[in-house]
């Protein structure tokens, strides 16, 4: 366990997950320990994994409660309960491509992965990264290193531009001539980045952060509204059928609810 500005970085030995890892698969843990009562997981992004030394996979998280409280607690050596690597990950270009990738908070640790990726199929790769002060950007060293630009924003202007990450968006996709951009953060952001990359008319794939229970689609917590290839609108489990999605197939401004005309809604059918 390590500290990253405002973060934990806790890596594992987990050699069966390395082994198989995509960049956007994401792991469950159990916390809390054998006699918790804590039943549920918890659900993280993988930041980076490394096959070469014993197969270890790192997780980068915040304390928001119990659970993570306890994670943070972990020390060497300690035993975790680990389930992995779950959901679809990001679909890579076949060809080179100049690809933007776009994280808020510690939403972007899972983005790290996913450009070592796209550099080994000779993609360009820019960063945009953001958070709300200068301590809760990640990765903002490491992407300065490994990209051709990094943009950092910081709603109080602590670090780099004041905003959001949505808000320097159009820039950096006009500088850079992004073909194809890759999200990762809260709802209300990927949305955002969603409707901006509509302007520009390029494809736009997202990580979205909805909260998980099993992890595995059975608990049904964490739906989604997401069009489907025929049009119609499903309430689709995020854990299995994403977390990765293409922004424009996910109705931001529905998700917590079920909209009246997706499939199965209630009174759907009347409404129809």
């Amino acid at each position: 366990m390590r500290r990253v500005d405002a973060y934990h970085a806790l890596t594992v030995v987990a050699p069966g997950i390395a082994d198989r890892f995509r960049p956007g698969h994401f792991v469950t843990v159990a916390v809390g320990g054998p006699r918790t009562s804590t039943l549920t997981r918890r659900a993280f992004a993988v930041h980076d994994v490394k096959p070469d030394y014993g197969g270890t996979v790192e997780l980068v998280f915040t304390v928001r409660g119990a659970g993570t409280a306890w994670l943070a607690d972990r020390r060497a050596r300690d035993p975790l309960d680990l389930i992995g690597p779950l959901g679809r990950p990001f679909p890579l270009p076949r060809d080179p491509a100049s690809c933007l990738l776009v994280g808020s908070e510690y939403g972007a640790a899972g983005l790290f992965a996913l450009a070592d990726a796209l550099q080994q199929r000779n993609c360009r790769v820019d960063f945009v990264l953001g958070a709300a002060s200068s301590d809760r950007v990640f990765g903002a060293l490491r992407a300065r290193r490994m990209a051709e630009t990094a943009t950092l924003t910081t709603r109080d202007g602590s670090l780099g531009v004041r905003g959001s990450v949505v808000d320097v968006l159009p820039g950096v996709i006009a500088d850079t001539h992004a073909d194809v951009v890759y999200a990762c953060g809260p709802m209300a952001t990927l949305g955002g980045v969603t409707a901006v990359c509509a302007e520009f008319g390029i494809p736009v794939q997202v990580s979205v952060e909805e909260l998980m229970a099993c992890g595995i689609g059975l608990c049904m917590t964490c739906t989604v509204p997401v069009i489907g290839d025929d049009g119609v609108t499903r309430m689709t489990r995020a854990c299995v059928d994403g977390p990765v999605f293409r922004g424009e197939r996910v109705r931001f401004d529905d998700v917590g609810t079920i909209p009246f005309d997706a499939h199965g809604a209630p009174g759907g059918d009347r409404a129809r």
